[in-house]
């Protein structure tokens, strides 16, 4: 792109869930890269999470009506910056739910997305959802559609820390005395796979066996970051631990930037670690790791040993790999 080519306005509704949108970034990186002007519509902690890339985010309205009046007010911003906003391709509706195609219909969006849901008639372009990708190469083969050609996929996902939660970080750091080497883990998971339960029944047993280690060796500390909602349980079941509460997302994905490993659920934290190439131990039971493990050179996948044996790895299998890789931190 020339540099005084003018950018043009895209108006981008994001996913739902913190993982979804980690896994959007390469897309909406390569995106900016091809000269769009990215407009993000989202829930709150987007914006927070998002900051170190200057997007925009406008939080989601929660009714149809609010929705609708928000994207009508991004259309008529984007026209009065470029008056051919509204003859092109000018939105990107990244959920697949019909709701999310009809708030961009009833706004006068020009829309691309996925032909699900019977949705197709309300947006500009419906493609088809590849079967059996990742996601992160399913949001990327929209930007493909979009731009008209293709690309390789990126090895990493990069997201980038703001200097305000780099400095949040710091304080956190200093205030509960993390030096070095300090361990997260990350023992919820928000949702289901498949209507079952998506948390390692060990987390317990694990953590309280990795701060035992840890603290009759001096070692780093074992830190958890709960959400909201979350903190009574980190307390009642993880109290070995050093529990910070209320770290929003992107002080917590600079702490995990600095961090020697984290082990997680399949959640979003897990995606946001790998994002900021954090060494990490993914706990996966009936997740399919081909479609949702997080996306990284320092991602490891545990899960259960095969049809008919338990879905979830062993307790013994997740400590080996996390003595491991902090002997030998990996790439």
């Amino acid at each position: 792109m020339h540099p005084f080519e003018p950018r043009r306005p895209l108006i981008v509704r994001l996913r739902n869930w913190v993982g979804d949108v980690t896994l959007s970034l390469p897309l909406l990186m390569r995106l900016e890269a091809a000269g769009y002007d990215l407009r993000l519509v989202g829930k709150g902690w987007a914006r927070d999470l998002l900051a170190g890339h200057g997007w925009p985010v406008d939080v989601l309205g929660k009714t149809t009506s609010q929705r609708v009046a928000q994207l009508r007010a991004l259309r008529g911003r984007a026209l009065q910056d470029d008056p051919s906003f509204g003859s092109r391709l000018n939105a990107l509706c990244l959920p697949d739910s019909f709701s999310s195609a009809l708030d961009s219909r009833l706004a006068g969006l020009r829309a691309l997305g996925h032909a699900n849901e019977c949705r197709s008639a309300l947006l500009s372009l419906a493609v088809r959802r590849p079967p059996g990708q990742h996601e992160l190469a399913v949001y990327w083969q929209l930007g493909s559609t979009l731009l008209g050609s293709g690309a390789v996929l990126p090895t990493q996902i990069g997201l980038r820390l703001a200097p305000l939660h780099l400095a949040q970080a710091a304080a956190l750091r200093e205030q509960h005395r993390l030096g070095p080497g300090y361990i997260v883990v990350c023992p919820f998971a928000g949702g289901t796979w498949s209507g079952q339960d998506k948390t390692w029944p060990a987390f317990p047993e694990f953590v309280a066996r990795l701060t035992a280690r840890t603290a009759a060796l001096s070692g780093p500390r074992v830190v958890l970051c709960p959400g909201p909602g979350e903190e009574a349980l980190a307390r009642e079941h993880f109290g070995t631990a050093t529990v910070l509460t209320g770290v929003g997302l992107g002080a917590y994905a600079a702490l995990l930037a600095d961090a020697a490993l984290m082990v997680s659920n399949d959640t979003g934290p897990a995606h946001i670690a790998a994002a900021v190439g954090t060494p990490l131990i993914s706990v996966m039971g009936p997740s399919d790791p081909t479609l949702w493990r997080p996306w990284g050179l320092t991602v490891q996948v545990l899960q259960g040993g095969g049809p008919g044996q338990a879905e979830w790895p062993t307790l013994a299998a997740v400590d080996s790999a996390a003595q491991a890789a902090l002997a030998s931190p990996m790439p």
